[in-house]
């Protein structure tokens, strides 16, 4: 008996001694647990994914996009500006108890623990809404335990630090949609073409059913799955009591009207910019492309948003959506080298080649101003010199080769001089001029405005044979426009890291005088004349309302206008990527974009008219001798010219000291302007009223 109690006692302190243990082990738990929860609570979340991209930057300061792997295109916006079907809808089909779990269903993840267990991976889920999102900004979407793990412990941080409608709004805004629109607002406006809070209860449904597989149910893919998909969630709705059966059955039934994909528009502004930038800094300034996704950068731009969006807005409005035509527009600031706008095609979704950038293009009649230039530098040509415009056979390279060009509807004007050359874009009086010259000097000249491409020297090169790009070609006449300085190209101004460490500053650098700057004024005058009467620019005159000179070029495949006011220098291309011939409307359409951005972009400032600089004079002469205009002669007009290369003798054949007198610096030279007899435009009308 006493054996059997002492049996009895010793099984009751064990039993005890269990208890205890137990009764610590959960003390020690609990303990943990609150500890763990205090933990997590104080500990910060990681930075999101999308926080870590880095930003692109304009001139003051705005951001125009993010760099990320998958090209985000992304409106956030606040829980009440989306529609209640919206928030209802993606609630019924993805977390119906959201407003009442913790980040977890436990019953959901209870089974998908044992069907994992089963199989031995990683095969099922049971993510909430929260667990969703903790995913998506956090995590990869790799089945390990490792990720699933950190999953939960960033599930539990979110819940513990948010409301369940900041979550739910983090969610809706961060949520793949398809065709690189995250978030509701980027979806809403892609799809719909309206905001958000626009949705119906059709429209809500749809976007709805399309994370769950954004390829397999878009609309604009798969038309039959997104309609199976929308009618499962408007059912899910109906089981939570969030509509009725008829309700459901009517949004199915209702007519869905799409944004045709012709009208998508990426979000992000400057798209082909935000590329060109990437590219810069990759390979020229050594940021990885990792760095440049998730080191949380800010990179500092040129680019203005106000002159970029001028430059879309000509774009959209002179570009067919519906033809293959392409078109590119790069504008640069003459003073500094900065690069204001950048499109670099009509439709980036459709098109990702950067137009601007392309050196395939040869520029036609737009390359002529540069060999003008070299021409007049050199003191060989002047803005009198004339030349026969008829069927001419050139003979180079010691007379074994010959070439003969024709003019535009073998149109040719006689004995013209430069100013009409340069307005009429004559052929043959271009050829003249670089068989005067040298093919080898033009190339030199154009190598110091900064053209890089390959030019070859021969006589067609004054014709624009050599393909060059748009941007190569608006920093050449943003040399002209500068009177001879020139500064290169310029699009990044700084770089800073995430805790805005400078890690790179564009180098201070000062303009390189590579012309005289009488010649660059000198060809500036003669080029105004491509917008007056009887040039290839005047049906864009109208347009204009400033000074501004400028070339226009032409092919049988590309259309070019290129051109500059004292603040811009602008080049537009129009051609086929495919390099099909351009018909005569495809010609067109290059002048009145450029009208068009030029004045759009400079609507706030006021007209400006080109500086003369020292050694320019200015007379009067006879056009159709190119001496100076004597009293006897019928007409006459003022021309401008480097100093000491003006003509001398009359119409007459005699000096005459009256006219021939010479007209130095700015103010004398405007003067005389304004004392010119002969019919003018509208606009040189207006320059004599300006500068009077």
């Amino acid at each position: 008996m006493t054996q059997h109690r002492q049996k009895t006692r010793k099984r009751g302190f064990r039993l005890l001694k269990w208890i205890k243990s137990l009764s610590l082990l959960a003390v020690l738990g609990i303990i943990a647990m609150i500890a763990g929860l205090v933990y997590l609570y104080a500990t910060s979340l990681p930075l999101a994914d999308s926080d870590r991209n880095s930003r692109l930057l304009d001139s003051q300061g705005e951001v125009i996009a993010t760099f990320s792997a998958g090209g985000k295109d992304s409106v956030p916006v606040q829980l009440q500006d989306i529609s209640p079907d919206l928030v209802n809808a993606t609630l019924a089909v993805e977390d119906r108890k959201f407003y009442d779990h913790y980040g977890f269903d436990i019953q959901g993840v209870g089974r998908a623990v044992l069907v994992n267990l089963q199989h031995m991976e990683m095969s099922q889920g049971a993510s909430t809404l929260t667990q969703q999102l903790a995913r998506n900004l956090y995590l990869s979407h790799e089945k390990t335990w490792t990720r699933k793990a950190k999953e939960a412990m960033y599930t539990a941080q979110l819940e513990m630090k948010y409301s369940k409608d900041e979550i739910l709004q983090m969610y809706l805004n961060e949520i793949y949609y398809g065709h690189g629109a995250y978030g509701i607002e980027a979806a809403s406006r892609m799809y719909f073409g309206k905001s958000a809070k626009q949705l119906d209860l059709a429209e809500s449904a749809m976007l709805a059913g399309i994370p769950k597989g954004p390829t397999y149910y878009s609309p604009y893919n798969h038309m039959k799955n997104a309609k199976d998909r929308q009618k499962i969630v408007l059912a899910a709705m109906v089981d939570i009591g969030k509509i009725t059966k008829a309700e459901a059955d009517k949004a199915y039934e209702e007519m869905l009207s799409f944004k045709p994909e012709s009208e998508r528009k990426t979000v992000e502004s400057a798209p082909y910019f935000r590329d060109y930038i990437r590219s810069l800094a990759v390979k020229e300034l050594g940021i990885s492309e990792a760095m440049l996704d998730h080191g949380g950068l800010n990179i500092y731009t040129t680019l203005d948003l106000r002159v970029q969006k001028a430059a879309e807005d000509a774009v959209a409005k002179g570009m067919d959506p519906s033809s293959e035509l392409e078109t590119a527009l790069v504008s640069i600031d003459p003073r500094t080298g900065y690069i204001k706008a950048m499109v670099g095609g009509k439709n980036y979704r459709n098109n990702q080649i950067n137009h601007v950038l392309a050196t395939t293009r040869q520029p036609g009649s737009a390359f002529k101003p540069i060999m003008y230039l070299a021409a007049l530098e050199s003191k060989e040509l002047t803005s009198a010199s004339i030349f026969n415009s008829e069927p001419t056979l050139f003979h180079y390279d010691n007379d074994r080769k010959t070439y003969k060009p024709g003019n535009f509807g073998d149109k040719y004007l006689g004995e013209i001089d430069l100013r009409q050359a340069i307005a009429a874009s004559d052929n043959i009086y271009a050829v003249n001029t670089i068989m005067q010259i040298g093919p080898e000097q033009v190339v030199d000249m154009a190598k110091s405005l900064g053209i890089t491409s390959n030019l070859s020297a021969v006589p067609s090169l004054a014709l624009g044979t050599s393909p060059v790009s748009p941007l190569e070609m608006a920093s050449a006449f943003s040399v002209i426009a500068a009177g001879g300085q020139r500064m290169p190209p310029v699009a990044i101004l700084q770089v800073t890291d995430a805790a805005g460490r400078v890690i790179y500053e564009a180098p201070q650098t000062k303009a390189e005088n590579v012309v005289e700057p009488a010649a660059a004024y000198v060809l500036t005058r003669l080029m105004e004349s491509v917008f007056e009467n009887g040039g290839t620019g005047n049906r864009v005159a109208t347009t204009i309302k400033r000074p501004v000179a400028g070339k226009t070029g032409t092919t049988n495949t590309d259309a070019w206008m290129v051109g500059f006011t004292p603040e811009l220098s602008t080049a537009v291309w129009v051609g086929y990527d495919q390099g099909k011939a351009i018909s005569t409307s495809d010609g067109r359409r290059a002048a009145p974009m450029f009208a068009q951005f030029t004045e759009q972009a400079l609507a706030s400032v006021p007209p400006k008219i080109f500086p003369v600089p020292d050694h320019v004079v200015s007379v009067y002469i006879d056009p159709e001798s190119g001496k100076l205009a004597g009293n006897g002669c019928e007409e006459k007009r003022l021309e401008v010219f480097i100093d000491g290369t003006e003509p001398t003798e009359t119409c007459s054949g005699k000096t005459n000291d009256t006219d021939s007198k010479k007209n130095e610096g700015s103010h004398e030279v405007q003067n005389q302007e304004g004392m010119q007899e002969e019919k003018h435009s509208w606009w040189r009308d207006f320059k004599r009223w300006w500068v009077e």
